[in-house]
């Protein structure tokens, strides 16, 4: 059985050419998602996504969550031969598939260069899987508590800070303004070396997941007293990752904010930075955390505050991501775009570029099997080239 349709929900054909109108501009910042670069959203067969991960195989998992929330997420080749992360829920996550499909088509709406975006999902038998862009360069946990080689730069820091914001700010515009358990975990570094945010912490709680599956120390209050998660929660979060930020380490808010009250300021500062920051900006990210931190979410200040005070602290906005984490670029190369033709002929289709010629006016003559026939080794060359 193929991958369950949804009759309410519009997904895209992979065969289908993206219109003008897929390039979406982004009403927070200006910024356009091209869709050259990011596929239009689709539903896959769990085939595909098999034949993706070679069976599921345990070598291409990339992270795993506990038994709070249990799912797998994994690196897939798609058809394309693009490179995917394919997270795999455990059966009882989202027991109706039509839901699960309807979700993950208005997650795969909201599109930003800030976005790790939604590409795609599955709900076949008991199966649910989502599919997003693959990002090469590990995520902010990695890079914060894991480093090998060099500790992660102030100015990094900054701008994963300020990016972030910047995801959260265009994601409450497409009127989606709550985010599941927002961590260095959810926080991932793409080839150029930028932070973006994961899109499955836009997708809604399930049956028997967990909205924060993090330790409780780092949980908004609200969530341990009511277990709801309110706009609100999401800047308690966004705080939380400021303090990684700040201090280097994932420590729980009730000390940092003892650190703060008593003027330790220092003591919550990452030592392995040396020092290498302004005072005065440190102490304003300091501050902002303090603010997002508050016991009352009606305290907690808006998106748009939190966008705007990080905005001046970045210092080196033409500096590259990748270079300022000493990080090699490795070029993705992207699949080429072909026409019926030009699949017909990599292919070696001999048949169908011959009927696709038929129906563009060629006419058969004697020869025509070996022109056709040079025509399509030719374009194949070209194309493995």
């Amino acid at each position: 059985m193929g991958c369950l349709q949804s009759k309410t929900v519009n997904v895209q054909s992979p065969d289908k050419e993206p219109s003008q109108d897929d390039s979406k501009t982004d009403l927070a910042n200006g910024d356009q998602v091209d869709q050259d670069q990011v596929p239009a959203f689709k539903e896959f067969s769990l085939a595909e996504l098999r034949a993706a991960t070679n069976g599921f195989s345990s070598e291409l998992i990339v992270s795993e969550s506990g038994e709070k929330a249990p799912n797998v997420v994994y690196r897939g080749k798609l058809r394309s031969n693009r490179l995917a992360a394919i997270k795999r829920f455990s059966r009882q996550s989202w027991p109706d598939a039509q839901q699960f499909v309807a979700e993950a088509a208005g997650v795969g709406k909201v599109r930003h260069k800030r976005l790790v975006n939604l590409i795609g999902c599955c709900a076949e038998g008991d199966e649910r899987l989502l599919v997003a862009e693959y990002m090469p360069n590990d995520t902010l946990s990695k890079h914060l508590f894991h480093w090998e080689k060099q500790p992660l730069p102030w100015e990094m820091r900054v701008r994963v800070a300020y990016y972030i914001a910047q995801a959260l700010d265009h994601c409450n515009a497409e009127n989606r303004k709550i985010y599941h358990d927002l961590n260095a975990y959810r926080i991932l570094f793409d080839e150029e070396g930028d932070p973006r945010l994961s899109s499955f912490g836009l997708m809604k709680n399930s049956r028997d997941g967990k909205s924060y599956s993090t330790n409780l120390a780092y949980t908004p209050p609200e969530f341990l007293r009511t277990g709801r998660v309110i706009a609100e929660s999401v800047v308690y979060s966004y705080g939380t990752v400021l303090l990684d930020l700040l201090s280097g380490k994932h420590i729980p808010p009730s000390h940092a904010l003892d650190l703060i009250r008593g003027k330790n300021v220092l003591l919550l500062m990452d030592s392995s930075l040396e020092g290498q920051y302004a005072n005065e900006d440190a102490t304003a990210l300091v501050e902002l955390a303090s603010k997002c931190l508050q016991y009352e979410a009606r305290d907690r200040p808006e998106i748009k505050f939190i966008l705007n005070a990080v905005e001046p602290l970045q210092k080196q906005k033409e500096a590259v991501s990748h270079v300022l984490m000493g990080l090699t670029k490795t070029p993705v190369v992207l699949p080429t775009m072909l026409s019926p033709l030009g699949k017909a002929c990599a292919r070696m289709d001999l048949t169908a570029v011959h009927d696709i010629l038929l129906k563009t006016g060629y006419k058969d003559e004697e020869g025509a099997e070996n022109e056709v026939s040079s025509l399509a080794i030719t374009f194949s060359t070209d194309v493995k080239d």
